[in-house]
């Protein structure tokens, strides 16, 4: 048995009013298990990889003293890459230079990336602004290549990983329940309800889509549909990123493995 508590490095998990639309931890699985970094704050508080990584270190050290074992898991791989290997020695966060996207299309910034830094660019996905806006950034502010940043990283992780991987047909099924049940169990009513939302907040999974179908420009049928698919192409950007994070030792799992069969087997391999 693990005396351990959860620390999440998700990006907006951290959002109190989205809990449903972010597949966040209910409130039995939070009183089953301590779990950090949970509905912290609010949608209109801006967020970064950064901000996550200071405050969840606060808890991770408090973790350790009570004599318990931290557990990170999730999410954004930035937010786990900073968690598990320390904070990049990248240039932090720019005001003045975000502010400046704000007129720009993905498109175009990605573009402006990829004449500043073309091998930095082949290795951002072009469709994640996220990303492109946050590693455009880092160049401009920088002035060197984001291979130059990723090289400052620590060689080593923190601690042992394991990445759970199904096979995609699976994936795909569950990933088609799952945008079934959001918009059944309460996704659509979180978004009705909110205000204005910091930049971090607004690129939530499926916000914009649920806005649409509230402002009836698509169907729920249609929201539903392009919930799963907007899905199954962020996983697919996290099976891309997981490959490279070599460390990480694969745990595969099929529609049979229960939760708690996976936990066992992650507990066998520490005593190995």
């Amino acid at each position: 048995m693990l005396n351990a508590e959860i620390v999440s490095a998700d990006a907006y998990q951290v959002y109190r009013e989205i809990p449903v639309l972010t597949a966040a931890p209910s409130a039995e699985e939070q009183a089953r298990v301590p779990h950090h970094m949970i509905s912290i704050i609010p949608v209109q508080t801006p967020w970064d990889a950064t901000e996550h990584y200071h405050r969840a270190m606060q808890n991770i050290r408090q973790i350790h003293a009570r004599g318990k074992t931290a557990i990170i898991t999730g999410g954004s791989g930035l937010y786990f890459k900073f968690l598990s290997h320390g904070l990049s020695e990248a240039p932090p966060g720019n005001p003045e230079i975000r502010a400046s996207f704000s007129t720009c299309s993905t498109e175009e910034l990605y573009a402006r990336l990829l004449s500043l830094d073309p091998a930095g660019a082949a290795a951002t996905s072009p469709s994640n602004r996220r990303y492109v806006e946050r590693n455009l950034e880092i160049v401009l502010a920088g002035g060197k290549p984001l291979s130059f940043w990723r090289r400052n990283w620590q060689k080593k992780p923190l601690g042992p990983g394991w990445t759970i991987t199904r096979n995609v047909p699976e994936l795909d099924h569950r990933i088609a329940l799952r945008a079934a049940r959001m918009l059944r169990e309460g996704a659509v009513e979180e978004v009705a309800a909110l205000g204005p939302c910091s930049s971090t907040a607004e690129r939530t999974l499926g916000l914009q889509l649920i806005r649409s179908m509230l402002h009836e420009k698509i169907t729920r049928e249609e929201c539903q549909a392009a919930l799963a698919l907007a899905t199954r192409q962020y996983a697919k950007r996290q099976r891309t990123w997981l490959k490279r994070e070599q460390w990480l030792r694969e745990l595969p799992a099929d529609e049979n493995s229960s939760t708690r069969q996976l936990a066992e087997r992650i507990m066998q391999e520490l005593k190995s």
